[in-house]
């Protein structure tokens, strides 16, 4: 009876043993920087990083409330989540429809509207300030039409964060269109000829079927695109590093530059927990929400 039992322990061991090297792994790389960071939160650790760092409770929490500059980028922050947010949760819905079609060649534009996922973003943003610049193509083609100045798109505080969502969008429309596509291919066909016999028109059908099925994905799109626009740095990087007059600048680069370019760990620390805190609101919105529509 206890030869059974040993043999039963091991089964039960087994799939652990097999989670062992990436639970270590990822206790080294993630889990255990995490708590790091944590604790440095409450320290003072900047400048001279070779001294230790000296705990001084709340002190970095209180300085960030009073930070009129970490206000500004949760601000910018915010701003990028309503206008990336939407439009991501929208057009790659109408694309996936379009895309979804039977129609010749229909693969050719799946690829074409998949392309730009598969490129780096850092080729992608040096493409785009190419194309941004007073003497890129499109303000080139705004003087065809009768815009002698062109549009100042990275250097007016107006115009560059909007100019920077919109690669943001033009980079996410692909991706997310596959996402709703595997759930478009998902519903049965016979639902839309049903609807089809009982008079429901192209557009309307899609009212009544798709959107109510395909809620899901939307709720998904919604949550991963959300959180994605809340850590966007690449874009920030290196088309206006923050600028002008912090006016793109988000909570993300603000915390690379107090982290890497002032020295101030502790601080950023405190900006990067205050991050965390808020994706991982939006994790569990996910969560509850996916649950509630499983139910």
């Amino acid at each position: 009876m206890s030869y059974q039992k040993t043999i039963i322990n091991r089964y039960k061991l087994t799939p652990y043993l097999f989670l062992l090297p990436a639970i270590a792994l990822l206790g080294l790389t993630v889990f255990f920087p995490a708590l790091q960071a944590f604790a440095l939160s409450f320290t003072q650790y900047e400048y001279d990083i070779t001294q230790a760092p000296q705990w001084i409770g709340w002190e970095n929490f209180q300085r960030l409330w009073q930070d009129e500059l970490f206000w500004q980028t949760i601000r910018n922050t915010l701003l990028y989540l309503i206008g990336v947010v939407p439009i991501l949760v929208i057009a790659p819905l109408g694309l996936a429809i379009i895309v979804n079609q039977k129609l010749r060649g229909i693969n050719w534009f799946r690829t074409a509207f998949y392309t730009p996922v598969v490129i780096s973003m850092v080729v992608a943003g040096i493409a785009w300030k190419a194309l941004y610049t007073q003497n890129g193509i499109l303000n080139q083609f705004l003087k065809q039409i009768g815009f002698p100045e062109g549009i100042p798109w990275l250097t007016d505080p107006n115009l560059a964060i909007w100019s920077v969502m919109l690669v943001t969008i033009w980079k996410g429309l692909g991706y997310y269109m596959v996402i709703y596509l595997a759930g478009l291919q998902s519903i049965s066909p016979e639902l839309y000829e049903a609807a089809a016999i009982d008079g429901s028109d192209s557009w309307q059908r899609h009212l009544d079927i798709t959107i109510p099925l395909m809620r899901p994905y939307l709720f998904l799109v919604a949550v991963i695109s959300a959180i994605s626009a809340t850590k966007v740095f690449e874009e920030i990087y290196i088309m206006t590093q923050g600028g002008p007059r912090n006016s793109s600048k988000t909570v993300v680069y603000y915390l690379y530059e107090r982290a890497f370019q002032d020295l101030d760990i502790s601080y950023a620390c405190t900006i990067g927990l205050v991050l965390f805190l808020g994706i991982l609101g939006l994790s569990i919105i996910n969560l509850k929400l996916t649950a509630k529509n499983n139910n």
